[in-house]
């Protein structure tokens, strides 16, 4: 039951419990995992990204609160198993913040005094980088995992940059951008040979060592690579749907149309956005 004075993360707690209630509830939230559940969140998260790359406010509004039922959903059944609650993960975030923020926060939360010393970004990152490799080496485990932490669930590209990141903060790493396109180079050469011998499994290994010199590149270049293919897709859509019109204006129509047709009004396409 909630009242006019509950705040709406109350409201939205409530309701989510009687969703889960077992007599009351709504049969699909009731029969709902962990599992089952994870796969929402991760889409609900890109629908957030989408959202914010559209500029559009009221959808990403809505979308936020899509990834937030995400969260309470969790939260609601880790209770249930007597695991942990929403408040947990609330002060367990808020804690991680404070402990992370140093140049921001004293030790009980407090915001530091005016005139304490400022960092520029770059040096956040690294502080940010340094506590988490103590909070990683103060976890009891079996033996360190210098690459832990780097969630398998990530998409391929962006998980790939994490963890040549996590790699590079150990020392190992190219020197610069140019030693990486020389990677990069040497491992095209290397699909170029698997296709020649016409292996499924080199092949496949050979375009990864390609995908995560290219990961390599990117991070170099300062470049999120998920962004970079997300952008370069893009592109693409708007450049096919764009030569799509130039067929069907000249009697042509895609399907039918021959290669060298395609090619020529995809041309035409990409002078007209250069201007």
């Amino acid at each position: 039951m909630t009242t006019s004075s509950d705040s709406p993360i109350q409201v939205l707690l409530r309701l989510m419990a009687d969703l889960r209630d077992p007599v009351r509830g709504c049969a699909w939230d009731v029969e709902q995992t962990p599992a089952t559940i994870a796969p929402y969140t991760i889409e609900e998260a890109y629908e957030v990204a989408d959202a914010v790359a559209r500029g559009d406010r009221e959808d990403l509004r809505d979308e936020l609160g899509d990834l937030l039922l995400q969260v309470v959903f969790q939260a609601r059944m880790a209770e249930e198993d007597g695991a942990f609650a929403f408040d947990d993960v609330a002060r367990a975030i808020t804690a991680k913040l404070i402990r992370r923020h140093p140049h921001v926060f004293a030790a009980d939360g407090t915001l530091l005094p005016e005139g304490s010393p400022r960092r520029d970004p770059a040096e956040v990152e690294a502080q940010w980088a340094a506590i988490k490799a103590q909070e990683r080496a103060a976890k009891p485990v079996a033996a360190p995992d210098p690459l832990g932490g780097v969630a398998q669930a990530l998409p391929a590209l962006m998980r790939a940059e994490k963890v040549s990141r996590r790699a590079a903060a150990y020392g190992f790493d190219w020197d610069d951008a140019a030693q990486v396109i020389a990677k990069v180079r040497e491992e095209t050469d290397e699909v170029a040979e698997a296709l020649e011998r016409g292996q499924t499994g080199p092949l496949v290994e050979e375009i990864g060592d390609l995908l995560f010199a290219v990961a390599n590149l990117a991070r170099h270049a300062g470049i999120d690579p998920e962004a970079a293919l997300r952008d370069g897709t893009l592109k693409f859509e708007r450049r096919f749907r764009a030569m799509a019109e130039e067929l069907h204006a000249e009697g042509g129509e895609l399907g039918r149309s021959d290669l060298a047709a395609m090619e020529a009004a995809w041309g035409r396409v990409k002078r007209m956005e250069k201007g």
